[in-house]
């Protein structure tokens, strides 16, 4: 499947050591953050987490407030196949 760039760039950064995490405010809003290894963090556009979930090229453990996602292993496998 041919992936987009902001797909193939999550992926790639993800297992690259990144951390991606959705925070939930308390006015239900919630935020998707790639947190880096230095401590940066960068929003993610949710239309691409919900893309790659329903591939199910992401997992998260499903926590409120804030949920952990890690690559299942055909988004490990997706990412190798990305040059990473």
């Amino acid at each position: 499947m041919d992936r987009g760039k902001s797909d193939k760039a999550l992926l790639r950064a993800m297992k690259g050591g990144g951390f991606l995490k959705s925070h939930r405010e308390i006015d239900g809003t919630k935020q998707f953050l790639l947190h880096g290894q230095l401590g940066e963090a960068t929003v993610i556009n949710s239309t691409v987490v919900r893309r790659l979930r329903k591939q199910q090229l992401i997992d998260s453990n499903k926590k409120f407030p804030v949920a952990t996602y890690w690559l299942t292993p055909a988004g490990l496998e997706e990412a190798k196949d990305n040059g990473s």
